[in-house]
């Protein structure tokens, strides 16, 4: 009886010494196996992400992925696998094999659990003034335009003499005229911003109405009238709550980096070092 206790105890620890032999790190006591680093690498490749540090950004986001869910269960958050099927199917990754789409749940399961710590956390305390509203509402104007039909007069082979004389006009008619009297031909125009030219955006953007603007390659600018079309309404909203998922999102990645200083991260081998 001895003898096949011995040879039991023997193939026992020679079993746990093979597994042990994978876990390559642990954050807060969890285990972190090379296989699981290579089912995350292939969850990686299947979403686009292609890196020659691929294993090393899966380790990390491994570790990531316990700390949200850690952090996510004190507030009693905590996603099922039914909840991260039903994401995972959104995503048409194919076929998965068994632990790449254990990795896959476990992803998701972090992602929807720190979405909902976000929402309950850092969005409330998100404050947007008016002000980010309206710059953000610029940038865009330069940049892509937005549902607003311009009527503009543009003055095209203008040497400065000429469009130093011009004074601001009490409509975009009284303008016309102004110009034909110095011997100009203004081009009028009616289009939606967006569809203008961008050195056209970016020139009248942000040009007061009835205001010329500056001589620049001898071209001169009036912005006769602005019309906001019937998507306009609803672009403070739409700009307010990109403005707070942005402004949530980096304040979620600073209270991500102070959880990860907090956890108790183990590093067995020294490929996969932070």
């Amino acid at each position: 009886m001895k003898k096949i206790i011995c040879i039991f105890t023997s193939l026992f620890f020679g079993f746990n010494y093979v597994n042990a032999a994978t876990v390559i790190g642990s954050v807060n006591g969890n285990p972190i196996t090379d296989s699981d680093v290579t089912a995350r690498t292939e969850l990686m490749s299947r979403q686009g992400k292609t890196s020659t540090t691929n294993r090393k950004m899966a380790f990390q986001n491994i570790i990531d992925d316990y700390i949200k869910l850690d952090y996510a269960a004190n507030y009693n958050v905590k996603p099922t696998d039914k909840d991260a099927d039903a994401e995972l199917k959104k995503m048409n990754l194919g076929n998965l094999s068994a632990t790449t789409k254990s990795m896959a749940r476990m992803a998701v399961r972090a992602d929807i659990a720190w979405n909902v710590i976000m929402a309950k956390t850092i969005v409330p305390n998100i404050e947007v003034s008016q002000n980010d509203i309206n710059e953000a509402k610029s940038e865009i104007a330069r940049e892509h335009g937005l549902p607003i039909e311009i009527t503009m007069l543009r003055l095209i082979d203008i040497p400065n003499d000429i469009s130093n004389k011009l004074t601001k006009p009490k409509n975009c008619d009284a303008a016309e005229k102004m110009v034909e009297e110095l011997g100009g031909y203004p081009q009028k125009i009616t289009a939606q911003q967006y569809e203008l030219a961008p050195e056209i955006r970016e020139k009248t953007a942000n040009l007061p109405l009835l205001t010329w603007s500056k001589n620049e390659n001898n071209t001169v600018f009036l912005i006769c009238s602005k019309k906001k079309g019937p998507e306009y309404k609803n672009l403070d909203e739409i700009i307010k709550q990109n403005a707070i998922y942005k402004k949530a999102s980096l304040n979620s990645d600073q209270q991500l980096k102070q959880l990860r200083r907090k956890a108790v991260i183990i590093v067995n081998d020294d490929r996969y070092k932070l």
